[in-house]
């Protein structure tokens, strides 16, 4: 199977799903829940299960607009509770929320009312870049040790930023999605994020060290008039199937 071969429409069709991703970042940025933003929190549940949710909504919405309060997002649990993202909200103010949304919709009453302080969106997000930091120099310094013994004229610390790249790839196509789904969709990113992009991460990273220490052993043994490509597509064709098999468990 010829897979270096076609390396140039690979990167082509990376570059397709990348750029506009990092396009969207760079303009639009993500949309943070309150999580990262700070913020408060209300839950409405309902004497009956929810007919119209468009009605509730826009009437919620008119409701924290006529106090003067920027709504972030609305969304159900179930068919008997409403929960509003909003702007921090003093606890003095939530009374007259309260009252005027018990009079736009009957059977709503409130069940709890809680404000977020920012400080811990940017706790987590120091954390998390603090991380991520450590975990790229831990990656390097790992495979160029590892691979040391690399024949020449191959170098442990290309195959160890390689790595690197492939994992920031991979993440900012994470990150680019969800910020063009937060454009377009109002999709927001929450705590659960940072672990799910950790994740995307760890299972890059792993990944991409299996492929390359099955290059490193087929460098070794393959003969001498097998070119670099041809290793390559070699140990490629050996891990796709566990790479595959890897990729399908996680998603099911």
């Amino acid at each position: 199977m010829k897979i270096i071969k076609y390396t140039k429409i690979y990167l082509l069709i990376s570059l397709l799903v990348l750029i506009p991703g990092v396009i969207s970042l760079a303009t639009y940025g993500l949309n943070l829940d309150i999580d990262f933003t700070g913020g408060s929190v209300f839950e409405y549940e309902f004497s009956g299960e929810i007919e119209d949710r468009g009605a509730v909504t826009n009437t919620l919405v008119d409701v924290f607009t006529q106090k003067e309060i920027e709504v972030k997002n609305i969304t159900f649990d179930g068919n008997t509770k409403a929960l509003v993202k909003t702007r921090p909200v003093e606890v003095a103010s939530n009374e007259d929320i309260k009252t005027a949304v018990a009079e736009k919709l009957s059977g709503a009453s409130q069940v709890s009312f809680e404000t977020v302080g920012p400080s811990i969106g940017m706790e987590t997000t120091k954390k998390s870049f603090f991380a991520l930091a450590v975990a790229s120099l831990g990656i390097l310094l790992y495979i160029a040790y590892a691979f040391r013994n690399i024949p020449k004229p191959y170098s442990s610390f290309k195959f160890g930023a390689t790595a690197i790249l492939a994992m920031l790839h991979d993440a900012f196509v994470v990150l680019g999605t969800f910020s063009i789904l937060g454009y377009f969709f109002n999709i927001e990113i929450d705590a659960l994020f940072i672990t799910a992009i950790l994740t995307v991460i760890g299972f890059s990273v792993h990944d991409t060290i299996v492929v390359f220490d099955r290059i490193r052993e087929n460098l070794k043994k393959l003969p001498g008039s097998w070119g670099f490509p041809e290793i390559v597509d070699y140990s490629l064709v050996e891990t796709l199937n566990r790479s595959l098999a890897t990729s399908l468990t996680v998603v099911v």
